[in-house]
């Protein structure tokens, strides 16, 4: 199997012109700072359907017979995949029918819905749902859209490494989110034949880490198990596809951890003021986990920006735990009038902002007398927010 070369890729820019947008890249002096090289931000997050997969979609229906067109199109994912392909039959005016997880993101489905396709929710994983969208297929007649393992989705996908080269003409690393790596693949078939001296990272979520097992194995290994946030990145297992690309392009796969993920999603929140989802932060991630591991000048990709208004909620909160502004901490006070005013007056003399009080005098652990209070602080960060434990615990039980 040859690889996608550069012209086809060229060819799909061609063809995608008028329907995706030529996204920013934007310098981050933030992520530079933290990392001593220069930084910029490729923002996918603000493509159409709010991430790149239309690139590879559109292209990959466009390309489709008349007979085909007309049997219709059917595809499996998790969201962001399912707008693509939603967007681009729509488009061309072509039935299509997506089949998703069970537990898909409601603002993902009910997006997938506005674009005008048919879902079906099966399964528990991406796999599962994968297997249904291919046996229709096989009933039907339709043509699966597969969300990576097709060379016109990674020359599609492709046209982002193009975009790179001209919005930053001196770059000297490219690090992408990796799933089932269409992207990565992508970017590397359209960046290596050019600029064989610019290294291409692949990032991915440890807890859905299938490339390093399969880069070792020589083949694509299947997960058997995954539990990410991450779940624009959750496959279990690389395609054939793909897998030769980055065998042969990408320069390294490095995994990062859900803490690493929500740090950076809450970054990109607050300093580049960029809403993504956690898979599509998954390239900061790795960066702020490995800040002199990276020559600039360097390219992220910030793949997508489709989130869950609650996994959004639940993401901050992590992050902001993880890099030391929330503490939750309860404190045993004596059961008298008065108590609990008094140790709230000293975690506000020490500069904590108090964000939740729970009182409770029911547990075993409890002598007479005592009460547990269950505090939810924010905190400026790691060193404050072990002195606001120090200084509780000098005159108080402190039990994290």
């Amino acid at each position: 199997m040859e690889l996608v070369s550069v012209d086809r890729i060229k060819a799909a820019r061609s063809l995608l012109a008028g329907v995706v947008r030529e996204t920013p890249l934007r310098p981050s002096r933030a992520l530079g700072d933290r990392c001593d090289t220069e930084v910029h931000l490729k923002c996918e997050n603000l493509q159409r359907t709010g991430s790149f997969k239309i690139r590879g979609a559109y292209h990959r229906i466009h390309n489709l017979s008349p007979e085909q067109r007309a049997r219709g199109v059917v595809a499996a994912s998790a969201g962001n995949h399912a707008q693509g392909v939603a967007l681009a039959a729509s488009l061309l005016d072509i039935p299509c029918t997506v089949f998703m997880p069970e537990q898909a993101s409601l603002p993902k489905m009910s997006a997938t819905k506005a674009y005008g396709a048919e879902v079906r929710l099966v399964g528990a994983v991406l796999e599962e749902s994968l297997a249904a969208a291919t046996e229709h297929a096989r009933r039907t007649g339709a043509e699966l859209i597969h969300p990576f393992d097709h060379e016109d989705v990674v020359a599609g996908q492709g046209t982002v490494g193009l975009e790179i080269l001209e919005q930053l003409p001196d770059v000297r690393t490219i690090v992408v989110a990796a799933g089932g790596g269409g992207l990565v693949a992508g970017i590397a078939a359209a960046v290596k034949p050019q600029r064989p001296d610019v290294r291409i990272i692949a990032a991915q979520a440890a807890n859905a880490a299938a490339w390093p097992a399969s880069l070792a194995a020589g083949a694509p290994v299947r997960l058997a198990e995954m539990q990410t946030m991450a779940d624009g990145i959750a496959v279990g297992e690389p395609g054939v596809v793909t897998f030769r690309h980055v065998a042969e392009l990408v320069d390294d796969v490095i995994t990062v951890s859900e803490e690493s993920l929500s740090r950076a999603l809450l970054l990109c929140l607050e300093r580049a003021k960029m809403l993504v989802e956690p898979a599509g932060a998954a390239g900061v991630a790795a960066m702020l986990d490995h800040p002199g591991r990276f020559e600039g000048p360097v390219a992220v990709v910030l793949s997508g920006g489709n989130i869950d208004p609650l996994l959004l909620l639940h993401v901050i909160q992590h992050g902001m735990t993880a890099g030391g502004r929330y503490l939750a901490l309860k404190v045993r006070i004596p059961d008298r009038p008065g108590s609990l005013a008094a140790l709230l007056t000293e975690v506000g003399a020490l500069g904590a902002n108090v964000i939740d009080v729970e009182h409770s005098r029911i547990s075993g652990a409890l002598a007479l007398g005592e009460v547990d209070v269950a505090l939810n602080l924010e905190t400026r960060g790691p060193d404050h927010r072990r002195e606001v434990v120090q200084r509780l615990g000098a005159g108080h039980t402190i039990l994290l």
